[in-house]
């Protein structure tokens, strides 16, 4: 099985504020996206990884996040599109000839772990995708335009969607094309998968699998990095231990 992880960064992070685009923080001393990177590089089921990033930002991007981290299958970059769709689009005319599956994470997610990756494939392999998510934890209200409540909605049934989203190169592919097609922008992958008749499983994703959209995201994220660093500690100090 071939597989290639398309990772859009291009956005521009008005949310964040600041100068700095938030796929180039420094996390820990290094970029969010080559902590993003790094995982997928790590994880043997990953032939390829293509970023898809600013068209300005390239240089910087092969600099900081690819050269110095040392990744292999970092092979080419993409420049980005002007909305989401656009740039993954990008993306997915570079794959190369014969890829079975394509993967496409958020570059501001840096801490997915490889056993959801797993999980992921295997949903993947009897149906046309899966993606992650994870249910949602607050009341969640349906809102008008006028600012008032229409209706509340049972959060049972509702799940708040991450990525990775996996799907087969072919039917993600043939999505695309259509929407395009019908002038149909969705908010994410499966969205457009769906809508060509598609079938895409749901895998319980992580709490901590983050988006960095916010400041406050942010000192999460290095909370977490802290966690993690801990944890493989402690973990090498068990299995060395003296």
């Amino acid at each position: 099985m071939k597989m290639t992880v398309l990772v859009p960064a291009a956005g521009s992070g008005t949310r964040m504020g600041g100068n700095r685009k938030k796929q180039f923080l420094l996390l820990g001393g290094k970029p969010v996206l080559a902590h993003t990177l790094k995982r997928f590089e790590d994880m043997p089921e990953v032939q390829e990884i293509i970023p898809i990033v600013p068209e300005d930002e390239l240089e910087l991007t092969l600099l900081h996040c690819v050269e110095c981290e040392g990744l292999k299958k970092v092979r080419r970059l993409i420049p980005g599109g002007q909305q989401r769709q656009d740039s993954v689009y990008n993306g997915l005319k570079a794959v190369a000839k014969g890829t079975d599956y394509v993967m496409v994470h958020d570059g501001v997610r840096p801490f997915i772990k490889h056993e959801l990756i797993s999980l992921l494939l295997a949903a993947a392999s009897g149906c046309d995708g899966a993606i992650l998510a994870v249910p949602v934890k607050d009341t969640l209200k349906e809102v008008g335009k006028d600012n008032m409540v229409k209706r509340t909605l049972d959060r049972r049934v509702c799940y708040q969607v991450q990525t990775p989203q996996v799907f087969r190169f072919q039917v993600l592919m043939d999505a695309f094309k259509k929407a395009y097609a019908e002038g149909y922008y969705g908010t994410d992958e499966a969205s457009l998968v769906e809508r060509a008749g598609g079938k895409v499983a749901v895998v319980n994703g992580s709490y901590g699998n983050i988006k960095i959209t916010t400041p406050e995201d942010m000192v999460l994220a290095e909370a977490l990095l802290l966690r993690e660093a801990k944890v493989n500690a402690s973990m090498k100090r068990e299995e060395h231990p003296g």
